[in-house]
């Protein structure tokens, strides 16, 4: 695999962050994203895609992540703003936010996905330059390390809406529209944290 932070270094940027984001498949819940500074030159093998790890594989590469990186942060869009703004948009916002918590602000960001984060003409964001990579959480070490502490941080956030809104299943399908999930939405209907605007939430 390709170092691509330190070719983003040997072009002369300082601090170097991979950003991606969870969350954007569920019906309910919010959309997760994460920002991290790795050290140059870091590399483990169990910091890969958070999609290609176990539950228990994720928490351990959590813990590597936060206690290695010099700097990370986590964000969220809530399920009102992926109905109002649609879930592109809200995930984007989310990846902002999450860029804009770092300390130090970052002057290039890879960012999972083909789109680069909406800034702004004030800012941090006038310096900020960046790099869309598609399948970016497979290829990029600080993009794979921002999707598991995007994935672990959303996982768990959904396993208290599991005690919060009992019922549905979050604690083992986190959301997503799982068989059990539906069944239990048909019966339940929405709870509070639902997404209204993706199908299959709302009846008919």
């Amino acid at each position: 695999m390709e170092d691509l932070e330190t070719r983003a270094r040997a072009r002369g940027f300082r601090t170097v962050a991979g950003v991606d984001e969870a969350g954007r498949g569920p019906l309910a819940g919010p959309v997760m994203a994460a920002a991290v500074v790795l050290p140059p030159g870091f590399k483990s093998p169990e910091i890969r895609d958070s999609k290609a790890l176990s539950p228990k594989a994720r928490e351990r590469a959590f813990f590597l992540v936060t206690s290695n990186a010099l700097s990370f942060a986590v964000a969220h869009s809530t399920h009102e703003e992926i109905d109002r703004e649609n879930i592109l948009r809200a995930s984007l916002l989310a990846m902002r936010r999450a860029v804009e918590k770092l300390d130090p602000v970052p002057d290039f960001l890879y960012v999972d996905g083909h789109l680069p984060i909406p800034g702004g003409a004030d800012g941090p964001w006038r310096t900020i330059r960046q790099e869309p990579l598609v399948s970016g959480d497979s290829r990029c070490v600080s993009v794979m390390a921002a999707s598991i502490l995007a994935k672990v941080t959303r996982d768990r956030l959904m396993l208290e809406y599991d005690r919060v809104y009992p019922g549905y299943g979050f604690a083992s399908h986190k959301g997503y529209p799982t068989k059990a999930h539906l069944a239990a939405l048909a019966v339940l209907g929405p709870s509070p944290i639902h997404r209204r605007t993706f199908r299959g939430v709302l009846p008919g």
